[in-house]
């Protein structure tokens, strides 16, 4: 069987959250957590489904793998120093899911964000922990 390459796996587990099937890519993060790395590429798309669906994603997975999210934050803290203030958000929102230390110190990294919503947001987060 032809091995997938990096590339085309970011591809269909785009597609399936922009479908919706979050429950798919949950199953295949559940079975590889090496699939955690790829969380830059998939929020760095200009679908709000795909990076509506990670944020769902990461939700589910919190619940059920509280331990697991965290092997994102690696793929995520370069993020918070994009020069596109979708993607800075959208970073930031997922390291408030995953709700460790290491993420909270990260996403204090940013309360100074020339973009208000991504200040807002980490102004809020940081008032509540």
């Amino acid at each position: 069987m032809k091995e997938v390459s990096r590339n085309e796996l970011i591809k269909v587990i785009k597609d399936f959250l922009e479908m919706g099937h979050v429950e798919n890519i949950m199953a295949m993060f559940k079975q590889d957590t090496t699939l955690y790395g790829l969380t830059a590429e998939l929020i760095n798309d200009e679908r709000f489904k795909v990076r509506m669906g990670v944020a769902v994603l990461f939700e589910e997975l919190k619940a059920s793998n509280p331990e697991d999210v965290t092997l994102a934050i690696p793929a995520l803290i370069p993020l918070l120093q994009e020069k596109t203030s979708y993607i800075r958000g959208e970073a930031v929102s997922l390291l408030m899911t995953i709700g460790t230390p290491e993420a909270a110190l990260a996403i204090a990294q940013l309360k100074d964000d020339p973009d208000s919503q991504v200040a807002e947001m980490v102004a809020d987060f940081l008032m509540n922990h």
